[in-house]
């Protein structure tokens, strides 16, 4: 449970970095970040449920497309669901946007786990 809240805040934390860059990703507030961040990890944490060789499969055969695919869904999906959490090109925005946020939570968590805030 506490790895989940700190995925909320960490991908929150990104949505807002990711604001401010030209990706045409628009949030409001804080909070707003955070119920966003909130819905994208648990979409995500739901899609974690099934076996790791039933994704493992698709992402490799598409070279990665499939995953990225399910991403850009993801934040279509938390964009329609949240207001205050808007994509201003629409799909470009999701497709950007998606990249960035794995960007930069990858990077964040890189910072964590170096600091030893989150285990390996």
């Amino acid at each position: 449970m506490t790895i989940f809240l700190i995925s909320i805040v960490v991908t929150a934390i990104s949505l807002l970095i990711i604001s401010k860059l030209p990706t045409g990703v628009e949030v409001d507030s804080p909070f707003i970040a955070l119920i966003a961040g909130a819905i994208i990890g648990a979409i995500n944490g739901f899609w974690g449920l099934f076996p790791n060789w039933l994704r493992a499969i698709p992402a490799i055969l598409s070279l990665g497309l499939i995953p990225l695919i399910g991403s850009i869904i993801v934040f279509g999906l938390t964009a329609l669901l949240v207001e205050g959490f808007r994509l201003r090109w629409g799909i470009g925005s999701a497709i950007l946007g998606a990249i960035a946020l794995a960007i930069v939570n990858s990077i964040l968590f890189f910072i964590l786990r170096q600091t030893g805030l989150v285990a390996v």
